[in-house]
């Protein structure tokens, strides 16, 4: 450590009586005179000082007459002087017999209070913040004798040349070090020990909390250490049962990939077909992957490298299989029970399915984009999944009234059996018409809607809506179709039409030609048999192909059709909806718009029309308003005609 002059210094002192007097008369003058020689950080250095400053005025001393009295004006005993140069002599001696070399350079701080740290390590010391005492070895608390220049700021850690016990215990001769000197210095003391193995995600290791005691004071604790040469065999069932097991890895080994795929494919069906228990227990899993992989493998990184050694024979050493995953007999879940996307009207609605009782989406839960809110067939919805259909049967018929309900038991016998009748006409029907065509054709019952009461039915049998908006963000959701349309119906309404305004489609000419971009149709009108609103050409224009948005002061165009078949892409997949075209009163003209909701296209296009005649009829009309009296409450009369 390059050190060896000063610890020969401090260890011939320590030996020695302290030179520095302190009389009982004159204990404050003596304080003061040796202050000079005090150091903030350690009580050994003083001795450095005070050695340096003896020798300095040995070399200017004009006698030792002189000197002596000099040293004792300033409270310095020349004889213990003398004592302790004696003893540094001796040492100094013994030091060139082992021919260790001394240098005269200053040593720094940290390298002298390792050194001397070697030979004190029952004398250490540690203050927690909000205690007045130190913790020291052996179970001691002690505090710093007053002398010391450190007595005022003491340090966390400390070490001691000696503890005086005077009633009190107190640190003489005290220094601040770090605790990791404390580590290097009694490496072969200090008794470790290791709590909470865990693994690691981003070590790819399982690490744990090592604790460092010596002689009873703690030297560190809560330090992350890995476990693995700690403790081969528990670093190795930690690291299977929370990386392999748990899934909690980042890893793209292709067995890796394929396990936690298939894992979360099973999991997803349980979650889908409401059972809990498809999936292997975690132990079984455990034993699976304890019977392959070798025990002295406890690591990531020595579990990538067997693996890439192991898998040149055996490739899919590690690949769990779905029989593996599954417990006994249940294998064999249909897949179209609990489809991922339900179809209607052309479009897809994706569905996702959880499991989790009293949670606001328990069950299934349909995602409807905004634009689509009114392409939604509630009747279809009623349905739920076929592999949830049979249960909500079950609740419904056990909602009947008695008179009716004894005649279907066993209800579970009768739900299974109208699933299978009513398989190919799922959505045809609302369910409770369904239930009462069901109950008088199987049954020769005669039931009505009121003796259905779906509000006890379990909040899963009921669908759940996701209304998102064109980015994929939540705007509400809710098990009432109806109350979502309340509320969303009018913005809905402008995605729709903001959906389907980039596509450009040309209205067609004709009736019950299918709307293709770009394509220009012509044919004859179709009157619309549900709003009976005329939608007569007054003549076609074939060369020009209608546009939404398009103005009219005159029926200048071809037939509209009822309804048109609109194609865009959505997530990548081309996704048909149902438009409406009508005529929207502008004021001074009409505006051809496309509806997502028939009754509102009707309502609109009546409108739209009325207005298409008063522009065509504007010259008698004024004839009208001015010759006729009474036009406007006459106009009132034949209003409901």
């Amino acid at each position: 450590l390059d050190c060896l002059r000063e610890v020969m210094l401090i260890a011939a002192a320590l030996s020695s009586q302290d030179p520095r007097e302190r009389p009982m008369d004159a204990q404050q003058v003596a304080d003061q005179s040796h202050r000079r020689f005090a150091d903030e950080k350690s009580d050994f250095i003083a001795y450095v000082k005070l050695w340096n400053y003896w020798a300095k005025a040995q070399g200017e001393k004009e006698s030792n007459r002189k000197l002596a009295q000099q040293l004792e004006r300033e409270f310095l005993s020349p004889r213990r002087l003398r004592e302790w140069a004696d003893v540094h002599a001796q040492l100094a001696e013994a030091v060139r017999g082992l021919k260790w070399r001394v240098d005269t350079r200053p040593a720094a701080y940290e390298p002298i209070h390792q050194a001397l740290l070697s030979g004190l390590l029952g004398n250490l010391g540690f203050k927690p913040l909000e205690e007045a005492q130190y913790a020291g070895t052996h179970q001691t608390k002690f505090a710093i004798h007053p002398g010391s220049a450190l007595a005022k700021k003491a340090p966390r850690w400390l070490m001691a040349a000696e503890m005086v016990d005077t009633g009190r215990l107190y640190a003489r001769t005290v220094a601040r070090i770090e605790p990791a000197w404390i580590e290097r210095a009694a490496a072969h003391l200090i008794r470790r020990s290791w709590s909470d193995p865990a693994w690691s995600r981003n070590a790819g290791q399982v690490v744990a909390q090592e604790r460092g005691v010596l002689y009873g004071l703690t030297i560190y604790a809560q330090r992350r250490v890995n476990f693995g040469p700690v403790d081969p065999r528990l670093a190795r069932e930690v690291m299977i049962r929370e990386a392999l097991v748990g899934g909690d890895w980042d890893s793209r080994l292709p067995f890796y990939v394929h396990n936690r795929r298939l894992v979360a494919e099973i999991e997803a069906l349980e979650q889908r077909i409401r059972r809990p228990d498809l999936l292997v227990d975690d132990r079984d899993l455990f034993d699976w992957y304890d019977a392959r992989i070798p025990q002295e493998v406890w690591s990531a990184q020595a579990l990538e490298r067997w693996w890439r050694d192991a898998s040149r024979t055996d490739p899919k050493l590690l690949h769990l299989s779905r029989e593996a995953l599954l417990r006994k007999g249940d294998d064999a879940v249909g897949a179209g029970s609990f489809p991922r996307r339900i179809p209607m009207r052309g479009l897809d609605f994706e569905l996702d399915y959880r499991f989790d009782p009293g949670a606001a989406d328990d069950g299934v839960t349909m995602t409807v984009p905004l634009a689509m809110l009114n392409q939604v067939d509630a009747q279809r919805c009623e349905w739920l999944v076929p592999g949830m259909l049979k249960d909500k049967v079950q609740a419904l018929a056990k909602s009947l009234p008695q008179n009716l309900r004894r005649h279907l038991v066993p209800l579970p016998a009768y739900a299974e059996g109208f699933v299978a009748r009513w398989r190919d006409r799922e959505g045809r029907a609302s369910l409770v018409d369904a239930l009462i065509e069901d109950l008088r054709e199987e049954k020769g019952l005669r039931a009505a809607a009121a003796d259905f009461r779906p509000e006890t039915l379990a909040p899963h049998l009921t669908m759940n809506f996701r209304l998102v908006d064109a980015h994929g963000a939540v705007l509400a959701t809710s098990r009432q179709l109806a109350a979502l349309r309340a509320e969303h119906g009018p913005r809905a309404q402008g995605a729709f039409q903001a959906a389907f305004a980039t596509l450009a489609a040309p209205i067609a000419a004709a009736a019950g030609t299918t709307v293709v971009p770009g394509q220009q149709v012509t044919g004859a009108p179709r009157v619309p048999a549900a709003s009976g609103v005329p939608r007569e050409p007054a003549a076609p224009q074939p060369s020009d192909a209608l546009q939404t948005g398009q103005r009219f002061t005159d029926w200048s165009f071809g037939a509209l059709p009822e309804l048109m078949e609109l194609t865009h892409r959505v997530a990548g997949r081309e996704q048909t909806a149902i438009g409406y075209p009508a005529l929207v009163d502008v004021g001074d003209a009409v505006e051809l718009q496309l509806f997502d909701d028939p009754g509102r296209a009707s309502a609109t296009h009546r409108a739209g029309l009325a207005r298409l005649f008063a522009i065509a009829l504007r010259e008698p009309l004024k004839y009208f308003e001015k010759h006729v009296p009474d036009l406007q409450r006459m106009s009132l009369l034949f209003a409901g005609f």
